[in-house]
């Protein structure tokens, strides 16, 4: 096959390091397959000049690329410093103060948020990114609080806050994300990703906003909160009402320990699967590479890892916005990737999938299994909304699947579920077979044998849930 249907996707972020069109170009030719813009950073300007660029590489390559927008959130971050840096001993006390908006070099210390309103006596603050441990030991006012620092260190300014057995109580859009949403909505936006879920809750409420402005976008839950994880059954929550997860790995560690990461992860993967959910391995996948043009061996078996468990997307962060190599680390996560997928299955990490009763799920599920036993090269599968593209993904065969749709927006969405290469085409009760030769005489599909074996999967016209038949082709 051709090495446009590696399995696992690429999800690159956006940054300095490619502000080009011909910079994301190269990068879209050389495997990315969805786009991340960091709404943690830039202007509105400047987002409609990426996803111009997107678009027109997309056009260029002939292929839907996925963009994602990823909020904020109540990021917490401390506020300007003198002399940016402040060093701290063991025992120091703190003043973190929202209403401080000079630093004087003193022990008291301007905040971006009011702590005060959300904190308890006895709750633990991480500050500089989980660097310096603090502890509450006093609310010493409306809008100040005092902290007991645990070990030596310094802290910067603007650096990040962690406050993992904080309760902010369903507050984690801040009117920042709330201006977000509504540029996103109005813009070429295919999934919005939600920064530090704790609950199924905020799922819901940022879904009723979206549909508020008309948006179609997908939603994608960053599960990083020492709450969200709490028990199996507040994930496994979180998981069915989201449309994906990314598993932010780098506030995680902070907030529930650096050991609770991987099994996490797994867990995780395991629950996408089960629930047709896309799910995205993020934070340092290729992290040396921001410096250096080679990964390292651990990096190496990271991205493996994540292939093997059957990730849908492996995402880079300041990889591609900030490092020195983005081209060269898309290229060397591709080259894990595909070594991965043709040296060693799928892990069976995930309970038996049961669905919802689901008619294309059945057939889905029996689409992959005669791909499987009868050598096929290619399923082909039409699809409105995307959800049979995505339960036949969720099986995870290894050959490609080659998603027909004739909306735009779910070829764009489908360009990060496992396996998936999505067209847009009319609908046609005879597509499929036209299609896959199309794809082969394209070089998309490589025959095993002197022909291609296909199976083909469709249904009624239009109708959502209308999957009912599957047929094997012989090209």
């Amino acid at each position: 096959m051709s090495e446009l249907f590696k399995r696992t996707k690429i999800l690159a972020t956006v940054g300095p390091a490619v502000a080009s069109e011909e910079k994301i170009t190269e990068l879209i030719m050389a495997g990315v397959n969805g786009c991340r813009l960091n709404f943690s950073h830039g202007d509105y300007i400047e987002r409609d000049q990426q996803i111009a660029w997107i678009r027109a590489a997309e056009e260029k390559k002939g292929r839907s690329v996925a963009i994602l927008q990823d909020l904020q959130g109540p990021k917490i971050r401390l506020g300007m410093l003198k002399n940016d840096r402040l060093d701290l001993h063991t025992d120091d006390e703190l003043i973190l103060d929202y209403a401080v908006k000079e630093h004087d070099g003193s022990m008291r210390i301007p905040v971006q948020y009011n702590l005060a309103e959300k904190v308890k006596v006895g709750e633990p603050v991480f500050l500089f990114d989980g660097k310096i441990h603090t502890h509450v030991i006093e609310i010493v006012s409306k809008t100040a609080i005092k902290v007991k620092v645990e070990n030596e260190g310094f802290i910067m300014s603007k650096k990040g806050l962690n406050l993992p057995d904080t309760d902010f109580d369903g507050d984690i859009l801040t009117e920042k994300d709330m201006a977000d949403i509504e540029f996103g909505a109005s813009r070429d936006i295919d999934y919005v990703a939600l920064s530090f879920v704790q609950c199924a809750e905020d799922i819901e409420k940022l879904r009723q906003i979206l549909l508020s402005h008309g948006s179609t976008a997908r939603i994608i839950a960053k599960i990083e909160t020492k709450k969200a994880i709490e028990t199996d059954e507040s994930l496994e929550a979180i998981v069915k009402v989201t449309d994906g997860i990314m598993i932010a790995r780098g506030d995680m560690a902070v907030e529930a320990g650096a050991e609770v990461v991987p099994i996490i992860q797994r867990k995780l993967i395991a629950l996408c699967r089960k629930h047709s959910k896309l799910c995205i391995v993020a934070t340092q996948m290729m992290g040396s590479m921001v410096d250096n043009p080679e990964p390292s061996r651990a990096e190496a078996s990271d991205v493996a890892t994540a292939v093997i468990q059957g990730a849908d997307v492996v995402m880079l962060s300041d990889e591609t916005a900030n490092g020195k190599y983005p081209l060269e680390t898309v290229k060397a996560m591709k080259k894990v990737i595909l070594y991965t997928q043709n040296h060693a299955p799928v892990a069976d990490i995930c309970p038996e999938i049961t669905k919802d009763e689901r008619g294309y799920d059945a057939i889905s599920s029996a689409a992959a299994r005669l791909a499987e036993k009868i050598g096929a090269d290619v399923i082909v599968c039409q699809t409105a909304s995307g959800a049979t593209a995505e339960a036949i993904a969720t099986q995870r065969p290894n050959l490609p699947i080659v998603s027909v749709t004739s909306n735009p927006r779910v070829a764009n969405q489908l360009a990060l579920a496992y396996a998936n290469t999505a067209f847009v085409r009319p609908y046609s009760e005879t597509y499929g077979a036209d299609l896959a030769r199309e794809l082969i005489n394209k070089n998309y599909i490589k025959p095993k044998g002197e022909s291609a074996l296909a199976v083909i999967v469709s249904g009624e016209k239009g109708k959502f849930g209308g999957t009912n038949t599957i047929q094997i082709c012989h090209l």
